[in-house]
């Protein structure tokens, strides 16, 4: 694997995070009826700095929550030996909200379906809107998001890697070439 290019700094995906958040109370007519759930492991952390991004611009505090799908996947008996389960906390009433579900990087679409059936299983939303920092194309699922940091077309042997402080260490998205030399 070699990175082939930085596509977001530090200060692009603060943009980007600040746009989305804009975005989201924009489409939603404020903040009074949505709540922000993060996928494990870095739609955890986006989904944290567009919650700080909100409680700044509206004035208000959605409940947040993290939701981590690994059960719900279709591939994970087949695609990890030992499934690493993390999680899912999600300490309020998601009935009749408009959930704003948060991932990093949008691909095949079956994270996303995963987390579909997910919150079906906590309850009945009014809506379930998508926001990714990137999608980068190639689906296999009908799914497609309401709000996108960034579309980035790869090739089936580039990958997006996402590097969030909280985690990584920096700020950072890039555009990896996985194709075997």
């Amino acid at each position: 694997m070699k990175i082939k290019a930085q596509l977001i700094d530090e200060a692009g995906l603060n943009r980007t995070i600040t746009r989305l958040a804009h975005e989201i109370l924009e489409r939603n007519k404020g903040s009074e009826n949505i709540v922000l759930i993060g996928m494990r492991t870095r739609g955890e952390f986006i989904a944290k700095r567009i919650h700080e991004k909100i409680k700044e611009i509206d004035k208000s505090e959605p409940p947040l929550g993290v939701l981590d799908v690994t059960l719900y996947r279709d591939d994970f008996r087949t695609r990890l030996k030992q499934p690493e389960v993390s999680v899912t906390n999600i300490t309020f009433d998601i009935n009749e909200k408009d959930i704003i579900l948060i991932d990093d990087v949008l691909f095949s679409g079956r994270t996303a379906r995963a987390a579909l059936d997910a919150l079906m299983d906590l309850g009945r939303p009014n809506t379930i809107q998508l926001c990714v920092l990137i999608d980068r194309g190639h689906r296999e699922m009908p799914i497609r998001p309401d709000f996108v940091g960034k579309n980035i077309p790869t090739s089936i042997n580039e990958e997006i890697k996402v590097k969030m402080k909280e985690i990584d260490g920096e700020d950072a998205v890039y555009l990896i070439d996985i194709s075997e030399d």
